[in-house]
């Protein structure tokens, strides 16, 4: 089965602009037009612009599962808006760390207004997502918000986790998958688990719903490490081997690394290289990782966690409705181009 786009959750995606928008809009006015760029509202001098403004996956799985356990996307909504704001965040200082100038193709927050500003509009959003949390009045409010800071823990320990990556050539593929688990999948983990939580599921559901969200979570990252490296940059919006050009230690690369024999030895040798690598030689470090077997296994890796991840939803009584757009989710996950 082939799914081209995401499922909507109904209204959900209108709903949860709404009231992103809202919540955006009571911070300062130094740090509000900067976060409205980075989500895609506006142009650097404020001007209201029509952009891609990303897949929102996160917001979409807090509605989806708070109606699978038979909630409603009302209960959901706040969780739905606090998921986007720490992925947001998370984004402005992910760039800002890797020093990509580019993201959804137009300039990032740090190349447009600086390091300082970007760390700022980072911290906003996070700060924020905890507000609109407790200030819901849902029963729930506290658990959700304990949840969410756990993920971004386990998220900021997988960016730290990265970082000591690129200074290391020892990396390990259990390692790279650890990183994975906390960078990515940790909060679409809580993203999932966070509706089920706001909709007063039972806490059986609540983690079966995690589960499905951590598996479909390592699915995107290799996902995301295949198109950092053989994505059109017409689509991702990024440089063709844009990964290879840091040198990243991703996780097809460390495979190839660990198990690819000889060509996993020549592909230690490249990444060792002093100096900006040119075209032909990101080429031809990306077809070691061919060659090496890094593509085809990452590739069978993410469908296999798919396959986790749809096992794990068996486990919930819900709508058929509801199961199929969490699969059909999933699906979305390992077939995007972008």
């Amino acid at each position: 089965m082939t799914v081209t786009t995401l499922p909507t959750a109904g209204s959900g995606s209108d709903a949860v602009r709404s009231a992103l928008s809202r919540a955006v809009s009571r911070l300062d006015p130094a740090i509000r037009p900067v976060v409205s760029y980075h989500l895609g509202w506006c142009d650097e001098h404020g001007v209201p612009v029509s952009t891609n403004g990303g897949k929102s996956i996160r917001s979409r799985l807090t509605l989806l599962t708070a109606q699978a356990v038979g909630g409603d996307r009302e209960c959901a909504l706040p969780g739905a808006v606090a998921v986007e704001l720490v992925h947001n965040f998370s984004l402005v200082h992910d760039d800002l760390m890797d020093r990509d100038a580019t993201r959804r193709h137009r300039p990032t927050v740090w190349a447009v207004w600086g390091d300082a500003t970007a760390v700022l509009a980072g911290d906003a959003m996070l700060s924020l997502a905890h507000e609109v949390l407790l200030e819901s009045g849902s029963p729930h409010a506290v658990a959700a918000g304990r949840m969410i800071g756990a993920a971004t823990r386990a998220l900021i320990r997988g960016q730290a986790a990265d970082l000591d990556f690129e200074r290391r050539g020892d990396v390990r593929l259990t390692e790279c998958i650890r990183m994975a688990m906390d960078k990515t999948a940790a909060l679409l983990s809580a993203s999932a688990g966070l509706g089920a939580l706001l909709a007063g599921a039972p806490p059986d559901a609540v983690t079966a719903m995690e589960r499905y969200g951590r598996s479909i979570g390592l699915a995107f990252q290799l996902v995301d490490d295949l198109l950092g490296i053989w994505g059109e940059p017409a689509v991702t919006g990024k440089p063709v081997f844009s990964d290879l050009r840091s040198r990243k230690k991703s996780l097809p690369v460390t495979w190839t690394l660990e198990a690819g024999g000889p060509v996993g030895r020549e592909l230690a040798q490249w990444l060792a290289r002093p100096g900006e690598p040119d075209e032909d030689e990101l080429r031809a470090a990306a077809d070691l990782i061919e060659r090496g077997g890094g593509r085809r296994w990452a590739r069978a890796e993410a469908q296999r966690r798919i396959e986790v991840a749809e096992r794990a939803l068996t486990t919930i009584p819900m709508a058929a409705d509801c199961r199929r757009e969490l699969v059909d989710t999933a699906t979305f996950i390992v077939e995007r181009s972008a």
